[in-house]
């Protein structure tokens, strides 16, 4: 009998290794990605009669228990019936993570059974011209926050004249409250790896490179696992899957910068240089990696590509709301009962989202916000939770759709206190090239501690020092970084007023 154990990093945190081993003694084990139900991790899967039945959450103390169960066909406390039954599973619609929890991530026959590499064969027959025309009409936007248009960033690499081209994939995820990528390259690389190995092909580029956050062990040690596999499979290499196309990849590990997400800083990063920001133009696209035309394209973009190629444009197209096209991967976390990683048609409002899908807060008391996008997202007030989540849809609330990541706050929340957060990591984090976020998050944090020791005048002074900072940085890191900021003294004053705290050191 064959079991499935995730060995998703949040499921190993919560014990799944030790679970994997005790059952391991008597069934078959399959080490599989994580279903995205995260309070119901470890999830342990049986197949009976071609129907995969879970258990959840299975401690190690639980492992014995369930392995009875499952041997003798019997009831358990754990048992939560068919898995793809359950409410989470059958609200969403799973295009790019179709296979994670489903497949062991490192084989390439369950892969090919599960409808891989269909999308690679189709680009490989329709040619570049093609490929870059149906990823253009699918509408398929940069899903690491800044939604540019896909098709046109590969149309610019494969009308660009140069004797090498690259693929670069930005696996640098650092927001908070953020896990696709992670989930992705842990659960399915291979989706991964074909669906770089189709833009390189697309711009004419024999060469890619992921660039994955030191943070993450587990995916890198399956990504490279993975491109041993695809290697061995044809997948890449000089010929990849016989055709006379070349393309090969490599992963690469960042040192933990949280403005390496930010591409030029990642392509110097990739470089062995400093880290900082490049000023554009030229802009990656025509002058990248090594001064070449590169795609920089953030994990889900490119794994979003492989359905694209086998389904078709059209039908991506006609999933979302307005140009927000497709899916996309929402991930819910902070204070909230079900958090997990939940992939839906853009156009849901984040009323459905937080209180529907995830349950409302894990403390049961009144949701206050939610801050959408990651540390240099909005806060989102509860009475504006009709926003459908878009691209254009949020930026009308002041808002940032960023990687689709959600954390969720009650109302014991003081915002103050998240809004110093945001101007504290801000400073922290800031590469140091320019003046406006490099000095003006130092001074933020320090204007937000006036503003708790009774002095409101500050208020006035942080306004104007958000306006320089968002119109006057280099990047969105300090560009964005008044987003937090401003919507909490915008929708939550009270918390900015009336304040008598003791001063605090400023950021360094």
């Amino acid at each position: 009998m064959r079991v499935w154990v995730p060995l998703d990093a949040a499921a190993r945190a919560l014990g799944a290794d030790e679970v994997a081993d005790t059952l391991a003694r008597e069934f078959t084990v399959t080490r599989n990605g994580t279903r995205g139900m995260i309070w119901l991790e470890p999830l342990v899967e049986v197949e009976r009669d071609g129907v995969r039945y879970g258990y959840g959450p299975v401690t190690p103390e639980d492992a014995a228990s369930v392995a009875e169960a499952i041997r003798n066909d019997g009831e358990h406390p754990l048992a939560l019936g068919a898995v793809e039954e359950l409410p989470w599973m059958k609200a969403q619609t799973r295009l790019t993570f179709a296979r994670v929890g489903v497949i062991d991530p490192l084989s390439v026959s369950e892969y090919q059974a599960h409808g891989g590499l269909v999308g690679l064969s189709r680009a490989i027959e329709i040619g570049p011209e093609r490929i870059v025309e149906d990823v253009t009409q699918s509408g398929l936007r940069g899903r690491g926050g800044a939604g540019f248009p896909t098709g046109i960033k590969w149309k610019t690499v494969a009308g660009a004249k140069a004797p090498r081209k690259y693929i670069v994939c930005n696996a640098d995820e650092g927001d908070s409250g953020s896990f696709a990528d992670r989930m992705l390259m842990e659960g399915d690389p291979l989706t991964l790896i074909e669906g770089m190995a189709i833009a390189g092909i697309a711009v004419g580029a024999a060469q890619g490179y992921v660039y994955i956050r030191s943070e993450y062990p587990d995916a890198i040690r399956l990504m490279e696992a993975a491109i041993g596999k695809a290697r061995q499979a044809g997948i890449l290499g000089q010929s990849v899957l016989g055709s006379h196309h070349t393309y090969d990849m490599e992963v690469r590990i960042g040192a933990g910068a949280y403005v390496c997400g930010e591409e030029t800083s990642l392509l110097n990063s990739l470089e062995g240089k400093r880290g900082v920001v490049r000023a554009k133009p030229p802009i990656p696209a025509l002058e990248g990696f090594l001064g070449r035309p590169t795609v920089v394209n953030n994990v889900i973009s490119l794994a979003s590509v492989p359905w694209i190629m086998s389904h078709g444009a059209e039908e991506y197209a006609k999933l979302g709301i307005g140009r927000s096209k497709g899916t996309i991967p929402i991930q819910l976390a902070g204070n909230v009962k079900y958090g997990g990683l939940f992939e839906a048609a853009f156009g849901m409002s984040l009323e459905q989202i937080v209180n529907e899908i995830g349950g409302g807060t894990a403390s049961g008391r009144p949701v206050k916000a939610a801050q959408v996008g990651g540390p240099l997202g909005s806060y989102i007030p509860h009475w504006n939770f009709d926003v459908p989540f878009g691209y254009e849809e949020l930026a009308g609330k002041e808002g940032l759709l960023g990687h689709a990541g959600i954390t969720v706050f009650d109302d014991t929340a003081d915002m103050l206190k998240l809004a110093r957060f945001a101007m504290e990591f801000c400073a922290v984090e800031s590469c140091g090239k320019c003046t406006p976020c490099r000095i003006g998050s130092i001074r933020g944090v320090e204007t937000i501690d006036r503003i708790a020791t009774g002095d409101e005048e500050g208020i006035a002074i942080l306004t104007d020092l958000c306006n320089t900072m968002k119109w006057g940085s280099l990047c969105a890191l300090g560009g964005f970084a008044p987003f937090p900021v401003m919507s909490a003294l915008t929708h939550f004053p009270d918390d900015f007023s009336g304040r008598r705290e003791p001063r605090k050191e400023a950021a360094e």
